[in-house]
């Protein structure tokens, strides 16, 4: 591995930010303002890609998760280098890779458990699936990228294999039991039936797993059909993240580089494209099936490539300034999108609320009734802002 330091990659800082901007943009509340406008083509389409689909296919929203992923691979190569550049040995290195992720499946957990009685033991989080599969590619990250690739193709088959291979659900399985109803049309037929919402391996194995814990009542289902087993092929996101990372850190030419990115990013979509067409591995993001890793990754790869071609080396970056600010401290975003926003929804309610009434207006009101919610998450966005450019002023950068 090249111990040399790792020049700074612009387009990295700018896709984290962009990808911590449009989680925290939730407080926006986008879909629900759209829904007050169901004539509006334009209103649809916003309210589409701020929210999750159904179950197969992808929004913008569904893109943060997997971008947020993909990264920690991206920028694994340069971290690495600089802490080999400052002297640290594999142990110690191992050893803090080791740590990060039990802190990461802790934190994903202590976020989740929030507004319990008691621990909740959920391992679907975000920051959860990461921390199950970062030691592995911390351990990846040492291998040749024909090996990383290798690697890559026997977790998205094996995975792929486990879920054609376990049974279908007999005709009497009462899907209203697992919280879906019968005649949901997202359900597939066929051999594509082996992905189906709650029926799947992934539930079938939460049912078991989840259940070792204590819990207020047996584990029966998931309600957005997110699973465990999920951290296998998010482990596969984070591998395409790391072989990118590698094309950018030993890049010495930046449009060949981009080339690079931007076939590998087509040729996955294509791929899988067709994988969900012909009904062989539907594209859920939910479960994170084999093709809905080559199909994120592939959009990934072409964001990076352009972010590259705009940003780096080209001395403008600059004009990105709030939006490296906010991917700079990525874990803080993280954690402030997820505990903050009801706290400052009554901060706000208090001070720009209902107490104005007595002078015959509400500033949440300036643009509408219709667009209160937005003017109410737009205060709340800036909130966020300023907590997140006061620790870049500062220097200040949490990491785990």
């Amino acid at each position: 591995m090249n111990t040399s330091k790792p020049e700074r990659i612009e387009s990295i800082d700018i896709y984290r930010g962009l990808v911590m901007f449009l989680m925290m943009a939730e407080v926006l509340r986008i879909a629900k303002v759209a829904s007050q406008f169901p004539g509006s083509s334009l209103w649809t389409w916003l309210g589409w890609h701020t929210s999750h689909v159904a179950w197969r296919g992808c929004s913008v929203h569904d893109m943060i998760q997997p971008s947020f992923t993909f990264l920690v691979g991206v920028a694994l190569p340069f971290s690495l280098a600089a802490r080999l550049g400052r002297g640290q040995s594999f142990f110690r290195m191992a050893g803090h890779a080791l740590w990060r992720s039990l802190l990461l499946i802790g934190l994903g957990i202590i976020l989740r458990s929030i507004g319990k009685k008691y621990t909740y033991f959920t391992f679907e989080d975000t920051l959860t699936q990461i921390g199950l599969g970062y030691f592995f590619v911390f351990l990846l990250a040492w291998l040749r990228p024909a090996w990383q690739m290798a690697v890559l193709g026997v977790v998205l088959v094996a995975y792929f294999a486990a879920f054609a291979l376990f049974p279908l659900p007999n005709a009497d399985f009462s899907y209203a039991a697992v919280g879906v109803p019968a005649d949901w049309p997202h359900h597939a037929n066929g051999f594509a039936a082996h992905w189906n919402k709650n029926s799947n391996l992934a539930w079938a194995f939460d049912k078991w797993f989840l259940n070792l814990f204590g819990r207020e009542s047996p584990f029966e289902f998931n309600r957005g059909g997110y699973a465990t087993l999920s951290f296998i092929p998010t482990l596969g996101t984070m591998i395409l993240g790391l072989l990118a990372g590698n094309w950018l850190k030993e890049s010495t030419n930046r449009s060949e580089t981009c080339l690079k990115l931007f076939a590998t990013g087509t040729i996955a979509i294509l791929l899988a494209v067709g994988l969900d067409q012909f009904g062989i591995c539907p594209n859920v993001k939910r479960i994170w099936t084999p093709s809905w890793v080559l199909f994120s990754g592939g959009i990934c790869f072409i964001v990076l490539c352009i972010l590259s071609l705009l940003f780096d080396r080209t001395g403008v970056a600059f004009v990105t300034y709030p939006i490296i600010v906010i991917g700079a401290n990525s874990i803080v975003a993280y954690v402030m999108a997820e505990t903050l926003p009801g706290f400052l929804r009554e901060t706000i309610a208090t001070h720009l609320g209902l107490i104005h009434d007595r002078w015959g207006y509400r500033p949440l009101d300036l643009f509408g009734k219709e667009y209160q919610l937005i003017v109410e998450g737009g205060l709340i966005l800036l909130c966020f802002w300023f907590v997140l450019w006061w620790l870049y002023r500062n220097k200040t950068f949490i990491r785990i």
